[in-house]
């Protein structure tokens, strides 16, 4: 089964399942009105809780230490927000979960579990890339190519990890005074 069929199809049909039981409880003006308030509460609770995350990323890169947590949970809020932004149940549930600090805490264990268990046995394989700009590109794949195959050489054994590699040619212009 397809994961777009999933996210297009079977979460729709089962969000105006759940509003219709909602809206036959409570009635269906008050279903919107609820709607409209989570999608409003939500919009608010993530944008202070990123705003708090980006406050904490720049801190750590100002120490020079990599934010690796404080980057994973921006990206779960971003995904929270969206979520709440969604009209419906299951979404806000859900998108509440990756908003709040206690929850998103655990959420976050759970996804670098995840991620650092699949690096260890190869099911996913990643490659960063800076480019003369200072901007960087990654490539993640499921272990089954070799992203730089044609470009990017073996490194020997002896060459240390902090050891910058670069290709370049020195061009000779004469300037007029």
């Amino acid at each position: 089964m397809s994961i777009l069929f999933l996210l297009f199809t079977i979460v729709p049909a089962v969000e105006l399942y759940l509003l219709f039981k909602v809206g036959a409880v409570i009635g269906g003006l008050n279903a919107i009105l609820l709607i409209i308030l989570t999608g409003f509460v939500g919009a608010n609770l993530a944008r202070s809780q990123g705003l708090s995350i980006l406050s904490r990323i720049q801190e750590k890169t100002a120490q020079g230490k990599t934010p690796g947590d404080e980057l994973i949970e921006g990206f779960m809020i971003f995904a929270g927000g969206l979520l709440l932004l969604t009209p419906g149940i299951l979404t806000d549930v859900l998108g509440f979960s990756l908003v709040f600090p206690l929850t998103r805490i655990f959420l976050r264990t759970l996804v670098k579990t995840y991620f650092e268990r699949a690096i260890q046995n190869g099911s996913i394989k990643g490659n960063v890339v800076f480019s003369s700009n200072q901007s960087f590109y990654t490539n993640y794949s499921n272990g089954n190519e070799d992203f730089f195959k044609h470009s990017h050489q073996q490194r020997d054994a002896s060459t240390s990890s902090d050891v910058f590699e670069a290709e370049f040619k020195n061009i000779d212009k004469k300037i007029d005074d």
